[in-house]
């Protein structure tokens, strides 16, 4: 039988891996609530999750004008859930390739990581938007009302993915 991965050496340093470039962390002792992001430059989709139960549920989407307001309306939200770890989607065109909001993903995940102290990793999020659509679609909402719960639905997508890679 295996040994139980030792989860308070993570927790102690979680950060040991930020000499890695941000698309090759990976944190997969990290216990504890989970906030994942799926970035837009108008909305941000917001979703939540526990490690141990590998469960992800929507939350919020952020939309503000400014990056200040939405970096505070971030912080309250960090503030409230307390997590160990945030999820960032990383937007690329269907064959992988980087396009002009993979650049600005990146940027909003290294600004999550700078400025709240903790530990950030990027999962893929190609058809997230298309997934969340149909699962919203799915439950009988109309898409007039679809476009204020895509984002967090998407964000939820992004976070079921990186606990489906642990």
């Amino acid at each position: 039988m295996a040994d139980a991965p030792n989860h308070l050496s993570s927790a102690k340093n979680p950060k040991s891996q930020s000499h890695l470039p941000i698309l090759e962390r990976k944190y997969p002792d990290i216990v504890g609530t989970v906030l994942a992001f799926d970035f837009g430059e108008k909305r941000i989709g917001v979703a939540m999750g526990e490690t141990l139960l590998k469960a992800a549920h929507p939350v919020t989407t952020v939309e503000a004008e400014t990056n200040d307001a939405k970096f505070a309306q971030i912080a309250n939200i960090i503030h409230e859930w307390r997590p160990s770890l945030l999820v960032v989607g990383l937007p690329t065109h269907m064959d992988g390739t980087e396009h002009t909001l993979t650049h600005l993903a990146k940027k909003f995940a290294q600004r999550l990581e700078g400025r709240f102290n903790l530990p950030v990793t990027m999962v893929d999020e190609r058809l997230t938007s298309v997934e969340a659509a149909d699962r919203l679609q799915a439950a009988g909402i109309k898409r007039a009302k679809q476009k204020k719960l895509l984002d967090a639905v998407a964000a939820q997508s992004i976070l079921q993915s990186y606990f489906e890679q642990l």
